[in-house]
This record gives C-alpha cells, sequence and structure tokens, in this order.
C-alpha cells in the first residue's frame, strides 16, 4: 500500500468533507449504522478468526474480551453511531462575536481539524466510532488498527466504505490501511503534509512509539490507572458498590479502577469490602497493613502501584490521611480517571481542587468516564494530556476554530 497515496486521498477529501451540511453527514451516518447491522454475520464471521488467533497466541481473558464481536455488541457500535446523529454538529458554529471600534465584525467559526490518523490494538469497535466521529465533524480519517483485530477492522471498514459510495460521499474519506507491516505506522507518522493529528490507542509501548516518531502533534490516549479513594466516614454499602463496580464491571477497559485508597480510620471495613472483591472474582495485593487486615491478600509490589492489569486484579493501599491519597495518585496515577467515596462535601470539594486527572468522579464509579456516559455520544478516546482537548473526546474536540473578519471597506491606518 502506497501510504503517501492514501494521505493525498484523505486531504482530498477533507476538503470536501468540510463543505457538507448536517443533513447529508447524517443521511450517511445512519447509512454506516444500517450497513455494519445488516454485515454483521460477515463481521462476526470474520471476528471469529482474530479470537481463533488471540487463543492460539495466549492473549489473555481481558485482551480477547475486548476482541469480541457479537450480534449485540455490533449493535450496540450501530446504536452509538445513531447517537451521533442527534448531538448538535459543532461545524459552522458561530461564537465570541464582537464589533471593534472601527465597525469591523469579528468572530470565531468551529471547522473540522482536517484529516486524523487514528492508529489503535485490539478493540474494533474503535474502527466505527472513530469513522463516524470524524465524519460528523467534517475530518477525513486514515485508520491503522492492531494486528490482534485485523479481519475485524477489515469487515468493519468494509461496510462503513459501502455506506459513503451509497450516499454519494467521498469513499477516500475514511481509510483503513490494511497492512500490519510496522512500516506503515512509520509511514503515517511522518506524514505531516496531510495528517493532521495522531491518535494513538493502546499500550505504554504503542503510545511512546508514537510519540517519538510523530512529526505531527499527538493527541495521547494513555494507560488508565485508575484510582478509587474510601475517605474517613465514607458509607459502606456506597463504597463496597461503587469500588467493586469501578473493577469488575468491565475490566479490560482504561477507565476501571487499578487502585483502591482505603482511609485508615475506615480499615474497620476493609475486610467486608475486600470478601466483596472476592466474591467476584478478583485478586487482591495489598500493602502491608492490608495484608494483616485482610490475611487472603498477596503482598503487593512496588510494580503494582504502578500497573494498569485490565483484569480482575486491584492493588490496595490503606492511607492516613486524604492528603496521602492525593500525593499516591499523583507519584502512580496517570491523570485518567479518580474517585473519592465521601459524606463531606467540604472533602469533595477539596479532592476535586488538588487531583489533576482528565475526569475527577465525587461518589460514582470511575466507569462514568466515557464519551456516551457524559453525553457526548461515542468517543475518539480518552485524553490524558491538556492541550488541545481533556477527557472524553467528542465532536467538539475534532473540530478547531478560524477567525472570521467582516468589514465595510475599512483599512488600517
Amino acid at each position: 500500500m502506497d501510504i503517501e497515496e492514501v494521505g493525498k486521498k484523505a486531504r482530498k477529501a477533507a476538503r470536501l468533507l468540510a463543505l457538507l451540511d448536517s443533513k447529508a453527514k447524517n443521511r450517511a451516518l445512519e447509512l454506516m449504522a444500517g450497513s455494519l447491522v445488516k454485515n454483521a454475520e460477515t463481521i462476526i464471521s470474520e471476528n471469529g478468526k482474530d479470537i481463533a488467533l488471540a487463543e492460539k497466541n495466549n492473549l489473555t481473558p481481558a485482551m480477547i474480551d475486548r476482541l469480541i464481536l457479537n450480534t449485540k455488541r455490533i449493535e450496540d457500535i450501530a446504536e452509538g453511531i445513531r447517537q451521533i446523529i442527534s448531538l448538535a454538529d459543532p461545524v459552522g458554529k458561530v461564537y465570541d462575536k464582537k464589533v471593534r471600534p472601527n465597525g469591523l465584525k469579528v468572530a470565531r467559526v468551529r471547522i473540522p481539524i482536517g484529516v486524523f490518523g487514528i492508529i489503535y490494538e485490539s478493540r474494533p469497535n474503535v474502527t466505527a466510532d472513530a469513522a463516524a466521529l470524524c465524519l460528523k465533524s467534517g475530518n477525513a480519517v486514515i485508520l491503522r488498527g492492531g494486528k490482534e483485530a485485523f479481519h475485524s477492522n477489515m469487515a468493519i471498514a468494509s461496510a462503513l466504505s459501502s455506506s459513503l459510495k451509497e450516499a454519494r460521499l467521498p469513499e477516500d474519506a475514511i481509510q483503513f490501511i490494511d497492512t500490519t507491516d510496522r512500516s506503515a505506522v512509520l509511514g503515517m507518522l511522518k506524514m505531516n503534509r496531510y495528517i493532521d493529528i495522531i491518535i494513538p490507542r493502546g499500550g505504554s509501548e504503542l503510545i511512546r512509539f508514537v510519540s517519538e516518531n510523530s512529526t505531527i502533534p499527538v493527541v495521547k490516549h494513555d494507560a488508565g490507572i485508575c484510582s478509587v479513594y474510601i475517605d474517613e466516614g465514607a458509607d459502606f454499602e456506597k463504597a463496597k458498590n461503587i469500588a467493586v463496580n469501578s473493577k469488575v464491571q468491565r475490566p479490560g477497559v482504561c477507565n476501571s479502577a487499578e487502585t483502591l485508597l482505603v482511609h485508615s480510620a475506615w480499615a474497620s471495613n476493609l475486610p467486608k469490602l475486600m470478601e466483596a472483591f472476592e466474591a467476584e472474582g478478583v485478586e487482591i495485593r495489598g500493602c502491608e497493613r492490608t495484608v494483616e487486615a485482610y490475611r487472603s491478600a498477596t503482598r503487593a509490589t512496588d510494580e503494582d502501584w504502578d500497573s494498569e492489569y485490565l483484569a480482575l486484579v486491584m492493588a490496595v493501599k490503606m492511607v492516613d490521611s486524604m492528603e496521602e491519597a492525593i500525593d499516591h495518585i499523583e507519584n502512580h496515577g496517570s491523570h485518567h480517571t479518580d474517585v473519592i467515596v465521601t459524606e463531606s462535601d467540604e472533602r469533595a470539594e477539596q479532592f476535586v481542587k488538588a487531583v489533576d486527572s482528565s475526569a475527577v468522579i465525587v461518589n460514582a464509579s470511575t466507569r462514568f468516564n466515557d464519551g456516551g456516559q457524559f453525553g457526548l455520544g461515542a468517543e475518539m478516546g480518552i485524553s490524558t494530556q491538556k492541550l488541545h482537548c481533556r477527557g472524553p473526546m467528542g465532536l467538539e474536540e475534532l473540530t478547531t476554530y478560524k477567525f472570521v473578519a467582516t468589514g465595510n471597506g475599512q483599512v488600517r491606518g
């Protein structure tokens, strides 16, 4: 595959997409959702090839779960696209209007960024989510999925491409790199003439490789080392439900909790909470005081505090103050999602101000840091950096703006 030719086609398609109105884009999205459901049998069959290879290569159960597609998951992906249809189109939005003393009218107008390059591992739903979000926001996209989901991604991309043709939109608006050769990734990372932003989604090795080799701005979807802190005086049932849900509802995703921090004044409740975890099959790796309080726990190593398990494993540490919990999050977390369980509004406010993460949540599960749950529709990813966007990347985060100035013959003296 000629990577540069892919870039040229994407740039041309992006110029055409930027001219489309919402009605044309929404019609294409409806066709894309329908095509996924219509081709579900083919997609599931191709997905079976990826699952067989994953099992042969001894991928973890959590990794295999991220790969699996069935009728329900495909319908959910299609529904995610339909939700994007209902969202307001940010393109063309005019704001920050002002009239200068000389009568010059100045405003900012939301516009597409242009061409996105998405490099991702494992989860084939990213193919559809990224394509749909880029289309609605008027951007072209070049997708390069991981080898683990190669057949699934190809089948999904084919279904989406046929929809663009039916909608009479440029088919090159969504392109999939049909090779697992890593040189294709390197080629993408050097195409700053054609690609405006690179978004890597995957493990720390992929993020590091992309960051070190890209000549294009990178928006990082980094590791999800998420923490739940249980404050002194926290309600037991509330704390149990939040902590367990944060870990076990879907452990193989980035917004599942990996670390539990418990105030020592709450420690008498720890054994009951640990039993609730173990009832769900969670392995406990605890600090010295946690092991003393709950003998079934394994002693945690230094590495455990910095681990994104993506599995039914939880690192548990007892702390003597909220400040100690915040320090731990700062030193070992990934600025993704962190939760406080507390009955004190004052302490909740202090935690929210002090913890520097893309989402800080009070008295609810880490699993809510998600585009759909936050009302953004499907997401491109969760940015853990501060520029140009942070947290779930929805439609508005895929646009930028330009100044438009309108005059009536003014000249500058």
